[in-house]
């Protein structure tokens, strides 16, 4: 049979959730529910002095008001807990415009909606700090550096270079916005608490609610069968979890909290707004000397994601003797902060690659050839070598299949009417990790293999990747292997859904639990007295493609299971992270090739092709493949052309609505053409697939600022790029 690795296979859950089959966070009722709805402080700083909520309890159907003058009880969030770093409603402090300082909760949605309109605050108000600008620089987090046994710093290093070049850009808060917005059920039964919610780690989120709640771990379960986006907005337990599975417990009854599309966008974490300046020495040939990355991170009071944009960009892509990594944190009254997908190479390679294009200007040297003459094998601040790095060959056919040779260096040189038309390309890099995890594989009395994780299927395809490995690992048709996860009680150890690991991570655990569930199954074959194989040597009983075989004796396993009278046999198979670690830098490389056409008269930019090719080591399911690299390869667009939230003065989001914050849409999006090498990295992994999620995304904003520049002439520095810029 041959091996489903590598194939186009369909999803295993597409049916469902193409019917409404599939039942997410939001669609659970059981009996007896409740529906909250939060209130949030209306001012960016300061604290509630009082709370009027007579209006609000006296509304139809509301059971209950919570404030911080009535609150829910939680726990603080431990040392190693991510997200917010308070508890609400245990204090009358606004830490940010937004903030949840009261929970309704009612008969109906609608109700609660309603009567949270009615709730009023009295506050006393002080300044926020709400602009990286007026906050001045930020709290170095450390210094990465490393210079050449003769220089004495980076600014000897630059001063001496022949050509220099210095390159700041910005970008406001972004934001996640899953299709699915955050939603919470909670139930309790007697001192058992189930809550279903969208969450990209299981375990850790039942873990963490345990804690804040008080309650023993292994009483609470999390269960995320299916989960409508995540980008890294569901790694940690927000507060509104808390307090749905909080006001459950108080009241005796489940609780559904669903956030409205504008509360998402302010009672859960967003981009980090950053500001970055690279600092370039080089040969007149356009060999790096030098380089600098400094930059200034929104770090809320309220606690988040830091944001460290050069460590994973500008200290391991090209090759340079003398380099310099300050990355600095600058606090600010504004709503939590959290890693969104790519969540600080994003930002980094758009800084870094423009700046590379700027050289490659400076230097007159073609844009892809500047990278080949600063190609790195190793780090160039610790000296390690990447497991594997075909990343010249993601340039060689990137270049190719774009047909880059057709590019003219001077801005302004091709035209098509009244629209300029330029070219641009950028490198991409991103960390492939691998992290332990475990699975279990059971072989069923119906004639279907059961696979399980821990872990989250965030609408990546990691159901159908489940089902891919052990399908292959088998020797089964995909349609017999059944795949389950998202639930917190599936074997401990499961792997989150963040950082591009899942397939990395899992895979290796699946194939585990395959041959340790063959093992069982031969086990049981001459153990069980019922079976044809009964008092047989163990070595003379082999597995093949789903059949037990033994002595010119051949059976299927469902047959055989049904005779010894046995339901299932399983196994569990954990994994742990690569065996050298230390040795090697496990990354992800890509190159984007990009053309876009700026209208002369309007300034109107728009993306009219892009190519891209990656190195993401063995692919396991081509078609999600291509679907996941294709869309971020649009997100990456986004970031280039439309997505931006700037913080007003009083602490509100500009651009809090669907509304107001821009995303690509059909007429956004233009040909893509996405290839990947298939090259396995036999460093991190029997099969060597490093993950792909994230890096579509990487430094595509980058490729298209530097066909913009290479179009108009007008480098523009600060995301997104916007016709008013080029006008």
């Amino acid at each position: 049979m041959t091996s489903p690795i590598g194939r186009e296979t369909d999803r295993v859950d597409g049916p469902l959730k193409v019917t409404g089959g599939a039942r997410y966070a939001a669609d659970h009722r059981p009996e007896g529910l409740l529906h909250g709805y939060l209130v949030q402080a209306t001012v960016g700083k300061g604290t509630v002095r009082a709370m009027d909520v007579s209006r609000a309890e006296a509304a139809p159907g509301v059971v209950a008001v919570f404030t911080p003058f009535r609150p829910l009880p939680l726990n603080p969030p431990g040392p190693q807990q991510s997200g917010e770093n308070y508890s609400a409603l245990q204090d009358t402090s606004v830490r940010f415009r937004g903030q949840v300082i009261g929970v309704v909760v009612a008969d109906t949605a609608e109700h609660a909606r309603d009567a949270a309109a009615l709730v009023t605050a009295d506050y006393a108000v002080a300044p926020a700090r709400t602009s990286l600008a007026d906050a001045g620089p930020g709290a170095s987090t450390g210094v990465l550096q490393k210079l050449a046994p003769d220089v004495a710093s980076i600014e000897a290093a630059l001063a001496s270079s022949p050509v220099t070049v210095t390159t700041t850009v910005s970008q406001n808060a972004q934001h996640h916005i899953a299709m699915e917005p955050h939603g919470t059920t909670s139930v309790w039964v007697d001192d058992q608490l189930t809550v279903y919610m969208g969450a990209q780690a299981p375990q850790q989120a039942a873990a963490t609610i345990a804690s804040r709640l008080g309650v023993d771990a292994t009483k609470v379960r999390v269960i995320c069968r299916y989960t409508g986006g995540g980008f890294g907005q569901r790694s940690p337990v927000w507060n509104e979890a808390l307090l749905c599975a909080a006001a459950a417990r108080a009241l005796g009854r489940p609780v559904k909290l669903v956030l409205s599309r504008e509360q998402v966008f302010t009672a859960i974490g967003h981009r980090a707004a950053v500001r970055q300046t690279i600092r370039l020495g080089a040969r007149t040939d356009g060999t790096l000397l030098a380089l600098a990355h400094d930059t200034d991170g929104e770090l809320p009071a309220a606690g988040g994601w830091r944001m460290l944009p050069g460590r994973d960009t500008s200290a391991v892509t090209y090759r340079t003797p003398n380099i310099r990594i300050d990355q600095r944190l600058v606090t600010l009254d504004t709503p939590p902060t959290w890693s969104m997908r790519a969540p600080a190479e994003a930002p980094g390679m758009f800084a870094l690659e423009t700046a590379m294009d700027e050289l490659a200007v400076a230097t007159e040297v073609d844009p892809v050839e500047l990278r080949l003459r600063n190609y790195a094998t190793e780090d160039p601040i610790e000296g390690r070598r990447f497991s594997t790095k075909h990343l010249d060959e993601c340039y060689r056919i990137g270049a190719e299949r774009f047909g880059w040779g057709k590019r003219q260096a001077r801005p302004r040189s091709r035209t098509d009417g009244d629209w300029l038309v330029g070219m641009g390309m950028a490198s991409a890099i991103y960390p492939a990790w691998r992290q332990p995890a475990s699975a279990r594989a059971r072989f069923r009395d119906d004639g279907r293999v059961l696979v399980s994780s821990a872990t989250s299927d965030l609408g990546t395809g990691a159901l159908t990747m489940l089902a891919v490995i052990g399908a292959d690992e088998l020797g089964l048709p995909v349609g017999e292997v059944v795949s389950e996860l998202g639930d917190s009680t599936l074997p401990p150890g499961g792997v989150g859904a963040y950082g591009s690991s899942v397939t990395t991570s899992t895979v290796p655990a699946v194939q585990a639990a395959c041959r340790a569930a063959v093992a069982a199954l031969v086990r049981a074959a001459v153990d069980n007295p019922r079976s044809p194989f009964t008092g047989r040597d163990p070595a003379t009983v082999r597995y093949r493609r789903g059949r037990v075989e033994s002595g010119g004796r051949s059976v299927d396993y469902g047959t055989l299971l049904r005779a010894m009278g046995v339901p299932h046999v399983e196994a569990v198979g954990d994994t742990g992270p690569p065996d050298n670690p230390s040795q090697c830098r496990f990354h992800c490389f890509g190159a984007h090739f990009c053309e876009v056409r700026v209208h002369r008269l309007t300034g109107e930019p728009r993306v009219s092709r892009v190519t891209s090719v990656f190195d993401v080591g063995k692919v396991v399911n081509a078609k999600a493949t291509r679907g996941q690299l294709m869309g971020s390869v649009i997100w990456g667009i986004g970031h280039a052309l439309l997505e931006s939230d700037p913080i007003e003065r009083n602490g509100r989001f500009a651009a809090a609505t669907l509304a107001d914050y821009l995303v690509p849409v059909h007429a956004d999006t233009p040909d893509i053409d996405v290839h990947w090498l298939d090259r396995p990295d036999p460093h991190i992994s029997e099969l060597g697939a490093k993950g792909l999620g994230e890096i579509g995304l990487v430094s595509t904003a980058a490729a298209i600022g530097n066909a913009v520049f290479n179009a108009t002439g007008v480098r523009v520095r600060d995301l997104p790029i916007t016709l008013d810029k080029l006008l």
